[in-house]
C-alpha cells in the first residue's frame, strides 16, 4: 500500500467527523480557500471596475489576476477566461451565444454522448427542437468506453457542433478529447468540451486540446460554489454576441447603440462573484503547489485498491478501462438510495446514489440508479476499509 496525500487532511477541519466520498458533487474546501474569501470580505469588500478607492482597487486587481491565473492553469490566454457561475451556466451561456449568433441553420446538427450530464445534454435537446436540428448521441461500447466508430459514422458536413465530456461523472471514462476534437475539425465544427470531472484531477491543456469552449466549476476542484470556467477562443468570442446585457460589458451606450466591452468583460455582465474569484484563485495554488503528478497517481492508487477490495468481498462495481476516481456499486435487495442512506446512518460515509445526473447512461446500468463513491486528494486507504466493511455489514442484514 503506497503513501497517500493524507498529509493535507489537516487543511479540511470537517473530516474529523465524515468520510467524505462525494467529491464528484463537489469537493470539500481548504483552510486556505476559505480564508482567502474571508479575505474579500474583511479588506476589500467592493465592487470592481466601478471605484477609484482603495478597497474597489485591490479587489479589481485580485479578480483581473485571477483571470490570468486561470489562463495559466489551464493553458489559455487572459481575455479568452469568462467567469460563470457554474459548468451548467458555462454551457448554457455557449447555448445561447451561438442561438444569439445565429449560428445554426435548420437541419444542422449537434453531436453529444449518451454519457454525458444532463448539463450537457439537456441545452443541446432543447436547442435542436427549438432550431429544428438533429441531435445525434453517440453510444457506448461494452467497457462503457465511448464507441469512437459510433461518434466517426454520426459526424457529418452537417455536424456543426459537438458536445462531449472530458471524464464522465458516472462510470468514470477519461475519453480522448483531442481526437474527439481532431475528426470534429475535420467536418469543421466546433467542439465543447465539459471539464467538471477532470480539471479536478489531472492537467488539463486547452491549447492541446484544440477545442472551441472548454467548461470547468470551482466547486469540484476545491474552490467555492457559485463560480466557474468558460474558456473560449479569442477569436470566437470576438465574433459571436453576447446574450446577458448591462453593467461591465458595454464600453460606450447612448441613445442609439450599445458598444459592447473587451474580452472577457464583453461576457460577464453585471456584478460578478467576486468572493469566488478570490476562492478560485486559492484553490488552484493548492492544486498547483501539490502537483497534478501526486493528484492523479494518489487518484488511482484509491481507485485500485476500492475495486480490489469491493470485488475481493463480492460486491459488483462497473468499471472501465481508462477510469477516474469513483467507483459505482450496488447490493442486491438493497436500493441504491436506501444504501447510501445507510452507509451514512451506519459509518458517516458520504455517497451519492440515484441517476448522478445522466439519466440516459445510468439507466443502462440500472434503471433503479446506482450508489458511487467518488475519490479526492484527502481520501485514505483507511476510509475505504471502513466502506468495504460497513458494506459487509448492510450485506448481513438485509
Amino acid at each position: 500500500m503506497t503513501e497517500t496525500l493524507s498529509y493535507l487532511r489537516k487543511d479540511f477541519s470537517i473530516l474529523k467527523n465524515i468520510i467524505y466520498f462525494d467529491n464528484a458533487a463537489t469537493s470539500l474546501k481548504p483552510k486556505q480557500v476559505i480564508d482567502k474569501i474571508n479575505q474579500y470580505y474583511l479588506e476589500s469588500p467592493a465592487n470592481i471596475h466601478r471605484g477609484n478607492h482603495q478597497l474597489s482597487i485591490k479587489a479589481s486587481v485580485v479578480y483581473e489576476e485571477t483571470h490570468e491565473k486561470i489562463a495559466n492553469f489551464i493553458d489559455a490566454k487572459p481575455e479568452e477566461i469568462i467567469f460563470t457561475q457554474n459548468s451548467t451556466d458555462a454551457i448554457n451561456q455557449v447555448m445561447y451565444l451561438l442561438n444569439n449568433s445565429n449560428y445554426f441553420k435548420e437541419k444542422d446538427e449537434i453531436i453529444v454522448s449518451i454519457m454525458e450530464h444532463h448539463a450537457n445534454f439537456v441545452p443541446w435537446q432543447y436547442l435542436a427542437k427549438k432550431l429544428n436540428l438533429v441531435l445525434k448521441v453517440v453510444n457506448i461500447k461494452e467497457d462503457y468506453s465511448l464507441d469512437l466508430k459510433d461518434y466517426k459514422n454520426k459526424l457529418s458536413e452537417k455536424t456543426k457542433l459537438v458536445a462531449i465530456t472530458h471524464v464522465s461523472n458516472t462510470i468514470g471514462v477519461i475519453d480522448n478529447v483531442k481526437e474527439i476534437t481532431k475528426l470534429a475539425k475535420k467536418q469543421k465544427a466546433l467542439v465543447l468540451i465539459d471539464g467538471s470531472q477532470a480539471v479536478p484531477h489531472m492537467k488539463v491543456s486547452f491549447k492541446d486540446i484544440g477545442c472551441d469552449f472548454y467548461v470547468f466549476t470551482g466547486h469540484k476542484m476545491l474552490g467555492p460554489t457559485g463560480i466557474g470556467v468558460l474558456v473560449g477562443k479569442k477569436e470566437l468570442l470576438l465574433k459571436f454576441e453576447p446574450f446577458r446585457f448591462g453593467g461591465d460589458m458595454i464600453s460606450e451606450v447612448n441613445l442609439e447603440r450599445s458598444l459592447w466591452n473587451k474580452l472577457p468583460l464583453k461576457y460577464e455582465a453585471g456584478t460578478p462573484n467576486i468572493a469566488g474569484a478570490f476562492g478560485l484563485s486559492a484553490s488552484v495554488d493548492y492544486l498547483q503547489e501539490i502537483g497534478f503528478k501526486k493528484i492523479y497517481k494518489n487518484d488511482q492508487d484509491l481507485l485500485k485498491y476500492c475495486l480490489k477490495e469491493l470485488e475481493k468481498n463480492n460486491i459488483k462495481t462497473y468499471k472501465t478501462k481508462k477510469q477516474a476516481p469513483l467507483v459505482l456499486f450496488e447490493l442486491e435487495k438493497t436500493s441504491c438510495r436506501e444504501l447510501s442512506s445507510l452507509l451514512d446512518v451506519y459509518a458517516n460515509i458520504a455517497t451519492r446514489a440515484g441517476v448522478l445526473c445522466a439519466q440516459p447512461l445510468v439507466s443502462k446500468i440500472n434503471k433503479e440508479g446506482v450508489t458511487r463513491a467518488s475519490f479526492y486528494l484527502y481520501n485514505t486507504f483507511e476510509e475505504i476499509d471502513v466502506l468495504v466493511k460497513t458494506l459487509k455489514k448492510i450485506k448481513e442484514i438485509v
